[in-house]
């Protein structure tokens, strides 16, 4: 089942730009202050409307699972600040993660 999170950001139009240019989401103007960003199944909306105080901020990971982590990760390996590279996790799941504009954490994973 996806999932869909709403979180804070600077500047929707860097957020923007990070996201499709960077990371080669699909990006939608989703309302007035509000852009929300696809890969695949996975969607994450962006605000800069005053919802919670302070600057964005979020003590985790946010995972998107993806259906090919392999050629995702050369995508953007290069562009991207990478927290962790592509390696197959004890869990269950090949995965790497980044670090976007606000700082947010995020990881694409694949179930191995």
């Amino acid at each position: 089942m996806p999932i869909s999170v709403l979180l804070k950001c600077h500047d929707l139009e860097t957020t923007k730009s990070f996201y499709a240019e960077i990371l080669d989401f699909e990006v939608i103007d989703s309302g007035e202050g509000t852009r929300t960003v696809q890969k695949e199944d996975c969607s994450i909306i962006f605000t800069t409307e005053e919802l919670w105080s302070g600057h964005p901020k979020c003590t985790g990971t946010i995972y998107l699972f993806i259906d090919d982590v392999d050629a995702y990760y050369e995508s953007i390996k290069e562009k991207a600040i990478v927290l962790w590279p592509l390696q197959d996790m004890p869990y269950g799941t090949r995965e790497f993660g980044i670090k976007d504009y606000d700082e947010y954490h995020i990881a694409f994973a694949q179930k191995a």
